[in-house]
């Protein structure tokens, strides 16, 4: 492990951000929309919101939702939020007004910042969040006429309020997690936790500032863009290019147009980008290099577009409540296909049995992390926080190995394992074999309960243009390199399955497709 005892233990985020903007305050931080912010204005700019927040009434410890597309107001809000020593708390730009309000409820956010494209939806909660007293509306259109407008408040005194901030205690986000086992639980990140994570990621993808330029394609209202293309670039001088909206068109001429040198994206994204006309293919091939993570990267997608683009793909992982980035595949290293590379500095990781006692590598087990990255708990949630512990260990709810170098490979998340007659199938090993099958784009298998062998695999195919395949030659190439028992018995086909706001395909809603159809018809192929 490199040397890591320059790392910034006992400051804020803020304090960090400061720093950087008096480094560099004419390098470019964020270009969007045809405008650039410098260091030194979006400092100047976030001081404003800040004391804009604290004259309202914002005070230390307060949670405030952002509710925001991807571009330069939502890190002039985020910072701002941070400055008047509240809590920001980022919402899923998918989720539906019921949903939305559930978390600035359950958060107990004083105040909401939202982008104008929202307004009916925040309209629509109604008095479903009663503790948010002060709503901005980042645009024109606004939910109600006493909402401020966001653009007034930035051309108000810029002095925020001077407090102190204990980085080990003190909230900087409140990230909710999907709630695909129950109600979203809102991971708890300290200052401490994301200044950690933000340097390990740092040292890790070995940033130049004022040369490296990230496209931030993921919502940055979650995890790994927040932390990975947003605070990390931020803090430590480079340029940030937000997207709205993934498009691979846009995506490849931002590439062009802006030098961008870092992509960092989920599976799904790679896949779209396979099917850029040629004439993209010199415009992706800009980049210095790739990071895959947010699910597991499927090695024919890694394959084939390394052998297009030139440009190298970094898998890592880590969940929300480790801030969230916890092992890479190194750049500059060496690179293991359908790993997730080794611990990020700073991080441990380890394999853990169901009673907490560490395996042997090549063991499949619980992958579990510790560190100063890892969550202070789940808001309001006690249980929930021991339940999500071994001791200090974090355990991630993915089962995975570690192999004689250190390496760390995903074998599947443990709610997903099929269990057939007895034996463990993983689907993940099942969806590399079917991402192999020349006629598929997209797949997923999950799991159905039968009445003879406890559940079968089940697989959900999206083909590609052009391209015809049937069920049985599916289960017959998948038959070619799979036991019997890890064959899907069934294999449907979609136009395109199911993504969440990051791109990352849903399988609860392949779930309920499937509890549907059984619902007309339950007899097993």
């Amino acid at each position: 492990m490199s040397d890591t005892s320059s790392w910034p233990s006992n400051r804020s985020i803020t304090d960090l951000f400061r720093e950087s903007a008096k480094r560099y305050p004419h390098n470019r931080a964020i270009v969007f929309a045809g405008r650039m912010l410098d260091y030194a204005t979006l400092d100047a700019l976030s001081d404003r919101f800040a004391a804009a927040l604290a004259a309202r009434g914002i005070s230390k410890g307060d949670r405030v939702g952002l509710y925001c597309v991807n571009s330069d107001a939502f890190v002039i809000a985020y910072l701002g939020i941070a400055k008047a020593g509240a809590t920001v708390v980022p919402v899923n730009l998918l989720l539906n007004p019921k949903e939305v309000a559930f978390i600035l409820s359950d958060a107990g956010a004083k105040a909401l910042c939202y982008f104008e494209a929202f307004a009916a939806a925040v309209t629509a909660m109604g008095t479903s969040a009663p503790t948010v007293a002060l709503r901005v509306c980042i645009g024109t259109n606004k939910a109600a006429e006493n909402d401020l407008l966001f653009q007034d408040l930035l051309t108000g005194p810029g002095s925020p309020p001077d407090m102190a901030v204990d980085p080990a205690n003190d909230l900087l986000a409140i990230l909710y997690t999907s709630g695909t086992t129950g109600r979203p639980k809102g991971a708890m990140l300290t200052h401490r936790n994301l200044a950690a994570n933000t340097y390990s990621i740092m040292r890790a993808l070995q940033f130049e500032p004022g040369k490296d330029v990230f496209i931030v394609v993921l919502p940055m209202f979650h995890a790994f863009a927040a932390t990975a293309c947003m605070l990390a670039p931020l803090l430590h001088g480079c340029t940030l290019v937000p997207v709205p909206k993934f498009d691979p068109v846009q995506a490849a001429d931002t590439i062009e147009k802006e030098g961008v040198t870092h992509l960092m994206a989920v599976p799904s994204m790679y896949n779209v980008l396979l099917r850029l006309p040629d004439e993209y293919t010199a415009k992706v091939a800009r980049l210095k290099y790739a990071i895959a993570g947010g699910a597991a990267m499927p090695v024919e997608v890694m394959r084939q577009f390394e052998e297009r683009f030139g440009v190298a793909i970094h898998e890592g992982d880590g969940p929300t409540e480790c801030s969230p980035c916890t092992s890479v595949n190194p750049i500059g290293g060496r690179r293991k296909p359908a790993t997730i590379g080794l611990p990020l500095p700073l991080v441990e990781m380890c394999i853990l049995d169901d009673r907490g006692q560490e395996l042997p590598d090549g063991q499949i087990g619980e992958i579990c992390v510790r560190g100063p990255n890892v969550m202070k708990g789940y808001w309001n949630l006690p249980a929930d926080t021991a339940e999500a512990f071994f001791g200090e260990w974090f355990r991630t709810g993915d089962l995975g190995t570690r192999d004689e170098d250190g390496y760390f490979s995903i074998v599947d998340r443990k709610k997903d394992m099929v269990i057939v007659n007895g034996m463990n199938v993983y689907p993940r090993m099942v969806e590399e074999v079917l991402y192999r099958h020349p006629a598929i784009r997209e797949a997923a298998v999950i799991g159905e309960p039968h009445d003879l062998h406890g559940e079968i695999p089940v697989a959900y195919v999206s083909l590609k243009p052009e391209r015809i395949a049937t069920a049985a030659e599916i289960r017959q190439f998948c038959l070619d390199s799979l036991g019997r028992h890890e064959v899907p018995r069934k294999v449907h086909f979609l136009a395109d399955l199911p993504k969440n706001a990051a791109g990352k395909i849903m399988k609860r809603e392949l779930r309920k497709h499937g509890e549907l159809e059984r619902g007309v018809d339950s007899r097993a192929p």
